[in-house]
Parts: structure tokens; C-alpha cells; sequence
């Protein structure tokens, strides 16, 4: 697969790993738009929010839940912005559902 993300998740690539569990990996994002961007993924190859079927409603959850545990062991406590870009025209540029995890300055809305 040429996926990135998931030669990432697979440990071909390395990358600065915050948190894993069985389902989702978070890393430091190379390009950061804050101080604290992390990449919260699911470790099953999903394109996008497009291509989601009903049984992946539990793991999106759980993508959900693990953007508030990375935040809690960061010490992000002045709140943070969680971002899900869908498709090219909405900002998504890895084709593997992700959700930014952005922290650490005054986030202005709307975004770009």
C-alpha cells in the first residue's frame, strides 16, 4: 500500500509516536500549524469521511476519545481545536481518514 499514514502505523517510516493502542496511533504532525499538532489515526485504512461504513461508527468514537487522552498527557488544558478535513477541496491531503489534534496558541475562526 502507498499510504503514508499506514507505512507509519506499520513502522516502515518513523515518525514522533505520542500514543498507540490496538486501534489508533497519534504522532507529531512534520508540518505543524501550532505548538502541540498531533495526527490522531485509526490504524484500519480509511479514505475518508466519504468512504465510512456504518460498522466503523465504534472506532470513530474511540479517534474521538484518544484526541481527549493525548491532550490530558500532553497537559494541553487551555483547550484545544480537533479538525477532520474530507476529500482534496476541504484541506485533506493524505488519502487515510486523520483528525488534527491543534493546541498551544489562540486558534482564530473562522479557518483559512
Amino acid at each position: 500500500m502507498e499510504c503514508i499514514f499506514c507505512k507509519i502505523i506499520e513502522g516502515e517510516i518513523p515518525a514522533d509516536t505520542v500514543y498507540e493502542s490496538e486501534n489508533i496511533v497519534a504522532f507529531r504532525d512534520i508540518n505543524p500549524q501550532a505548538p502541540n499538532h498531533i495526527l490522531v489515526v485509526p490504524r484500519k485504512h480509511i479514505a475518508n469521511v466519504d468512504t465510512l461504513e456504518s460498522g466503523d461508527g465504534p472506532l470513530m468514537g474511540e479517534l474521538l476519545l484518544t484526541a481527549r487522552k493525548v491532550a490530558v498527557k500532553l497537559g494541553i488544558s487551555n483547550g484545544y481545536r480537533l479538525v477532520v478535513n474530507n476529500g482534496s477541496e476541504g484541506g485533506q491531503e493524505i488519502d487515510h481518514i486523520h483528525m488534527h489534534l491543534l493546541a498551544g496558541r489562540k486558534l482564530a475562526w473562522p479557518p483559512g
